[in-house]
């Protein structure tokens, strides 16, 4: 993101001593001749035009103004020696520079009333366009914090009933583990077991994706396109649209406040649909049995279709004095272990689930 410059703006002051307004750039009071302290505070007065005129563009551009360590006058960037008392400036203080004043403020500017003959004059304006008295900004009221509402605190019978429903879903919850956890050992015996082999049967089937236009494979046909953001950068690009935040004002430390936006380029380019040729399973034949010897289906193929990846599972059935269960399998050397009619100790949890199988001795 870059941050480019519209122009310039003249802030202001108001004098602490008799509450004159004055432009940014006055190094003393129009009121009282007071200078401006260290720490006064540079706002802006309202909605504002930028600065035209190039020897104040100029001064904005100069750098901040410094404050004599021995007189405290402010003196213009670039001064070696106090205009007040002469004193070097080598040790004076620079005004900080680049805070962020506000938005920058365009419109209508509002009218206000001069508090001491009830004319309205532009809010910009320093003295009343009638009497002449200084139109001083009413300071905004500072309402006093509202305590925050104090908790009543709860019953005896709240916190018994809350205690209660705490302890008892503690206790299900610890219940439920411990009979998840307990398990039951029961002797079985293999009552049978059975294998199924799956073939799925492939064809190659048109498939629509999409992408970014350079990222297509060339063999695709190529559907609608349309542009979209493909990334943004702080450079400009030939195919890209200029993207800017609201202006805002910076404070330079001269009087002047210099607005700038922060932009960036949203970059185009076409993001498209495609279809390509994929062989997709459009079909499955499957065969099972009961013994130790898998085999594959071997269906028959048309033309333009391939067989894809066999795969195999496995089921053990026990039958055990509670009942039958049913053990699946993925793995065959672990199903060859099963002989029908072999002997085997079944773990079974609290909710009657096979946890791990052990021969029998």
């Amino acid at each position: 993101m870059t941050q480019e410059s519209l122009g310039f703006v003249k802030l202001e002051w108001t004098c602490p001593k008799c509450g004159s307004r004055n432009p940014g750039p006055e190094k003393a009071c129009l009121g009282c001749g007071a200078p401006p302290p260290q720490d006064v505070q540079f706002p802006q007065p309202g909605p504002q035009t930028l600065i035209k005129d190039e020897k104040e563009i100029a001064q904005a551009k100069a750098g901040p103004d410094i404050h004599c360590a021995f007189c405290g006058a402010r003196n213009l960037a670039g001064t070696e020696t106090c205009i007040q008392c002469g004193a070097d400036l080598k040790e004076g203080k620079r005004r900080e520079t680049g805070q962020v004043v506000g938005a920058f403020q365009i419109g209508p500017v509002k009218q206000v009333a001069c508090s001491s003959c009830g004319i309205m004059n532009p809010q910009t304006a320093l003295r009343c366009a009638s009497c002449g008295a200084s139109l001083a900004l009413e300071p905004t009221p500072v309402q006093a914090p509202v305590p925050p509402p104090v908790a009543k605190p709860m019953s005896r019978m709240t916190m018994v009933i809350i205690g209660l429903v705490v302890a008892l879903c503690l206790f299900a919850a610890i219940a439920g583990i411990i009979f998840a956890s307990r398990t039951e050992g029961q002797t079985a015996v293999v009552q049978n077991i059975q294998w199924t082999t799956t073939i799925p049967v492939l064809a190659l089937q048109p498939v629509r994706y999409q992408d970014w236009r350079d990222e297509i494979p060339s063999d695709a046909a190529l559907g609608t396109c349309r542009e979209q953001v493909h990334h943004t950068q702080a450079e400009p690009a030939a195919n890209a649209n200029k993207v800017c935040g609201t202006p805002y004002t910076v404070d330079k430390g001269s009087g002047y406040a210099e607005v700038v936006q922060d932009c960036q380029y949203e970059v185009l380019a076409d993001f498209c649909e495609y279809t390509v040729e994929e062989w997709r399973t459009i079909s499955g034949v499957s065969l099972h049995g009961t013994d130790f010897s898998p085999a594959a289906p071997q269906p028959a193929l048309e033309a333009g279709q391939r067989l894809g990846e066999t795969q195999a599972e496995y089921l053990v059935v026990f039958q055990t004095p509670e009942g039958a269960y049913s053990y699946p399998l993925s793995d065959f050397e672990q199903y060859r272990r099963f002989e029908p009619g072999s002997e085997w100790i079944l773990n079974i949890n609290g909710f009657n689930q096979i946890v791990s199988i052990e021969p029998a001795r």
